[in-house]
Formats: C-alpha cells, structure tokens, sequence
C-alpha cells in the first residue's frame, strides 16, 4: 500500500497516510497546498523505500542529526552558532554524503577567508562542530563513522610573564581588576572560570577554592598567600566574586562608581569581559604590544588604540610555567591545573629559568597592598 494525500477533519492542514513495505505512517505535511503535500507525499514514500532497502542510514539528512544532536543535551552557545552556520551550508543532505571534499567547500562557504582561514579556525568554527554530529550520528547507526583530514595548525610561541611582569602589570591595572589578575596567575585558573566563581565555593580559611572546568567537571584550586589576601581586600561576601566596576555613578549618589552583579556571559569563549582594562593594564606596565590605528567610519579624526601581544590566557602559561620551575613535577602540574593529558602539560617544561625560583616563591607569598 502506497502512502495517500488525506485530510483531518477540523484542520488545514494535509496528511499523509498509508504503509510502505510495513511501515505505517499517519503525519501532517506541514502544508495545506496540494501541489506542496504531494510533493512532500512522493518524496516521503521514496525515502521510506530507500531506508527499508538499504537502512536508516541511507535518509537521515545532516538538519535531522543536528536536530537530534541539539536536542540530547544542553549545548552552549558558541556550538549552537557553529551549527547554524553548518546547517545552512550542509541542510538536508544525506549523513553518508558529507565526506572531506564537503568539508573542503563547507570551508570556503562558511569561514569569512575561506579555504584561507587559519587551520585553528578551520578546526574551532567547522570541523570540530561537524566532527561532533557526525559522530553522534554515527553511534546511532546513522552514518559511518567520519574520516577527515586535520589542518595544520602553526604553533604559536607560547607567552609567560616572569614576576617583575607580573607585579608591573598587576600595578598597573585598575583597582578592581587587580585581584581578579593576582587570583589567575597564583592559580592558573581559566578566565571561565574565574569569572563564574562564587563565594559559597571559596574558603579562605582553608586556602581552597571550587571551580567549574569548559567539562562541567568540578576542580579543586589551592589559593596560595597572595590569591587568599587579594579576596580578602574584596568587600562582599556572596554572589560573584569577581565583579565589573562601571564608571557611572550609582542612583542617587553624587559620585562614585556602579558595582555589577556579575561580567557578562560569553559563553565560555574568551577574556573579551576585560579587553579594555586588560590592554589599559599591559600598556602602563610596558608590555609589548602595538598601536592599533584607524578612522571611524563618518568621522575625520584617527584613533589609536593599544592592542597587547599577551591576552589574559597568558596568566595560565603563566602559572604553568612558575608551577614547574618550582616543583619539577608534570603530574603535579597536570592535577593542580585541571589539564586532562600529560601531553598538554609537558610543553611548560623548562620554560622557566632556575633563576627565577625563589623570585617566584616570594611573589606568590608577597602581599599586595590593594
């Protein structure tokens, strides 16, 4: 029996109905246009046959594994951008027929430079995302198990400060600002997680902190002399800890400046929350960096704008690279900084000098004046 267009009675709307090769199917053609509900008819019923023949694997589309994808879990919102941006390129084409030229053209589809984008990028904004519900997908029996040729990705010096730098630009940054930078680098938390700490999971009696890994696994810091003063210094005691400081004056006051609740959200994607203190700070403690000039669009006057070689990340290159000078243990530093192989850590290796060993024990233990 071949599937008929049928109407219900008290609706719009047109079905279809009937058995294909024992299937029953009973379902609305989200159309009420006849020429639309039978061309929805045939392409139904041609699916039916060709997964009853060949399998599921044969029909189930990219928009279907994405919808499944999206809906089996709370993704965060940087994936579900990515996705968006697969969906509109990919759509409805079948699992089985994604393979590494679909992905060559989905990077020149998708990505603003193309098949130019950096191999970070490439891997960040397309293949990690595809990878993601093509391996969903394949789980389910959906497709096979997908096959892609990774792109080189230049490796980047990587950049620490050592405890003079550190204690310039901690000067140098904006009063409300310096705690948050002395707690990144005395615990090589990351800018996520820092950010979302909350007082109920900080003790400073007992020297220790409970943070929220990019995993949603839960890790426990140690908060050295230096980080425990600098929560001392802060004057609340519930909600975040780390809060922004905005310069308009609060209702009602004469002068002063606006605490907020909280940074704004990103999503988990960056230290975009501080970028104009953070490069005010690497500017005033001399960091290197370069001038960013241009002409805003309507006006005549150039600005000029300080943009840093160091972004906040480097605060964890930072404690990774002090953590090893100090205790020449990998597993140590692996634990202590939440890293989940010993191959991510073993880069921080001898990047320190030895010289530098009891300056950084004293920096961890000298006490700010904040």
């Amino acid at each position: 029996m071949s599937l008929k267009v049928v109407t219900r009675k008290g609706g719009a709307a047109l079905y279809i109905r009937g058995t294909v090769r024992g299937h029953s199917v009973f379902e609305s053609t989200g159309t009420a246009d006849p020429e639309q509900a039978e061309a929805y008819r045939a392409k139904r019923e041609a699916d039916l046959w060709t997964q009853s023949v060949y399998g599921k694997r044969a029909v189930v589309t990219f928009a279907h594994a994405v919808t499944a994808y999206l809906e089996a879990e709370e993704r965060a919102e940087t994936t579900r951008t990515h996705l968006r941006k697969l969906l509109l390129h990919f759509g409805t084409s079948r699992l089985d027929h994604i393979g590494q030229q679909e992905l060559d053209d989905a990077y020149k589809a998708i990505l603003t430079k193309g098949a130019q984008a950096s191999g970070a990028t490439k891997i960040r904004a397309v293949l990690t995302p595809l990878r993601a519900v093509l391996e969903f997908a394949a789980i389910r029996g959906w497709c096979s198990k997908p096959a892609f040729a990774r792109p080189k990705v230049k490796q980047v010096r990587m950049q620490f400060l050592r405890p003079v730098e550190a204690t310039a630009l901690v000067e140098a940054a904006a009063p409300h600002l310096q705690p948050l930078l002395i707690f990144l680098i005395g615990t090589g938390a990351r800018m996520s997680e820092a950010l979302e700490l909350d007082w109920k999971d900080v003790d400073l009696r007992g020297k220790r902190a409970v943070v929220w890994q990019k995993q949603d696994d839960e890790r426990h810091i140690d908060l050295p002399p230096v980080v425990v003063l600098a929560l001392e210094s802060l004057e609340w005691r519930t909600g975040r800890v780390f809060r922004p400081v905005r310069s308009r004056k609060p209702r009602g006051a004469l002068r002063g400046k606006e605490i907020g609740e909280a940074y704004y959200d990103t999503g988990r994607t960056g230290g975009g929350q501080i970028k104009s203190a953070w490069a005010t700070a690497c500017r005033k403690a001399g960091l290197p960096g370069r001038d960013r000039v241009w002409i805003p669009k309507g006006e005549n006057r150039q600005k000029v704008q300080f943009v840093p070689d160091l972004t906040p990340h480097c605060l964890r290159h930072t404690f990774a690279s002090w953590h090893y000078c100090i205790h020449r243990d990998l597993l140590k530093l692996k634990e202590d900084g939440g890293w989940h192989t010993i191959t991510m850590v073993t880069r921080y290796a001898k990047k320190m000098p030895d010289e530098y060993k009891e300056e950084i024990k004293a920096w961890i233990n000298f006490k700010f004046t904040i």
